[in-house]
């Protein structure tokens, strides 16, 4: 049979598949077009694959570039940097933290990581013990959970009364704007975690011996009021997410790419120019002129294991 043949038959066959489908009251067929169809669009809660290690350290290291070059310009102009990092146990606060501040001056920026309050702070203003942590000029300071815990780990956990908690979100934006008319540049970040993931990171934890210390009485708590934890975060957005002084919240279930874009994202907020100092040559050594070393075997050297 010839392919004209062939062809025929096929138009007759979708002509008869038409008029009965008119027939029942349903749409005819269409026929396939000529071109492949666009691919779909993933739907917004489908995951992006993890970003691959060759590729998290050499944008880091471009990144850590650019912090010392931001570190040196807020050292210049004297300017007064905090940055605080609120989230979920296990959500990446630290790591990122880790790799902001690893290759920066530490003697102009700080971390900020408070025990919980002697008996002593217990009776102070609340906010007092953090504000004696606030950078002077040329000084970034991060801290690591921060004046929030009031709003989040205090108020679920039961370690403060609710007209406490009422009390600091009638303060909270007040003095966050107070700190910014006077010069601070205040930066808020929420790290938001799956609780898939982060109960993936827990068993990580519980494995592996280095990572123990994480794992406090309070981490292992929590895990039972993951509804009054994000409660507390919505409640808490709603009274100091504000124009002054917004939240930036980071989507951290991928821990290389949260790490990029937060610390991206920081740069942005501070606009910086290069201002490292460039040193063409180093100075001669001095001559040794009349000095002479002690002998070596006087000395007491580490014993060489490796």
């Amino acid at each position: 049979m010839s392919d004209e043949r062939k062809n025929g038959k096929r138009k007759a066959k979708t002509k008869t598949k038409a008029k009965k489908a008119e027939a029942a009251g349903a749409p005819a067929p269409v026929d396939a077009p000529a071109v492949p169809a666009p691919p779909t669009v993933p739907p917004p809660t489908e995951r992006v694959a993890k970003l691959d290690k060759k590729t998290y350290e050499a944008e880091l290291a471009k990144l850590q570039v650019e912090l010392v070059k931001l570190q040196t310009w807020v050292q210049h102009q004297g300017l007064r940097v905090v940055v605080i990092f609120e989230g979920r146990d296990a959500a990446g606060k630290g790591g990122t933290i880790k790799r902001i501040t690893e290759s920066l001056n530490p003697r102009a920026c700080r971390v900020v990581a408070l025990p919980k309050p002697t008996e002593r702070e217990r009776t102070q203003w609340y906010f007092q013990r953090y504000v004696e942590h606030l950078p002077a000029a040329g000084e970034i300071v991060i801290f690591d959970r921060s004046w929030y815990n009031r709003a989040g780990v205090e108020r679920v956990m039961g370690f403060c009364t609710e007209e406490e908690v009422q009390e600091f979100f009638r303060s909270c934006p007040g003095l966050e704007r107070m700190l910014v008319r006077a010069g601070v540049i205040l930066i808020k970040y929420w790290f938001s975690v799956s609780p898939e993931e982060q109960e993936r990171r827990f068993q990580d934890r519980l494995q592996n011996v280095t990572k123990h210390w994480k794992l406090s009485p309070m981490d292992l708590e929590a895990r039972q009021h993951w509804v009054a934890y994000s409660q507390a975060k919505d409640a808490m957005f709603a009274f100091t997410d504000v124009k002054t002084c917004p939240w930036y919240v980071v989507d951290a279930d991928d821990k290389r790419r949260a790490r990029l874009n937060c610390i991206h994202h920081l740069l942005t907020m501070i606009p910086y120019q290069d201002v490292i100092p460039r040193v063409a040559a180093l100075p001669p050594r001095e001559d040794a002129g009349a000095y002479v070393r002690p002998p070596i075997n006087e000395q007491t050297f580490v014993p060489a294991r490796y």
